[in-house]
């Protein structure tokens, strides 16, 4: 599985209904209200074989509400 963060920058009162719909699609791991320039970050896991592009533009983007993403793809998670 591939991890990867996408930030989520959600149109103007639309925050919660965004979280609540990511949530009932079951398409992230875990979501976050953050401050700053975006208002929500995801995790996701993909299968390795899946294109994140698409993932996103498809799974993501498409949620009413979203206003713009910025995706991070991760190379290696490290413990203490």
């Amino acid at each position: 599985m591939t991890p990867f963060f996408v930030q989520i920058k959600c149109e103007l009162g639309k925050v919660y209904q965004v979280a609540n719909q990511l949530a009932e699609a079951e398409i992230a791991s875990e979501i976050y209200s953050t401050a700053g320039d975006y208002d929500l970050l995801a995790k996701f896991y993909v299968d390795n074989r899946t294109d994140i592009g698409h993932f996103v533009s498809e799974k993501v983007q498409t949620i009413p509400g979203i206003k713009d993403t910025y995706t991070i793809i991760t190379f290696k998670a490290f413990t203490a």
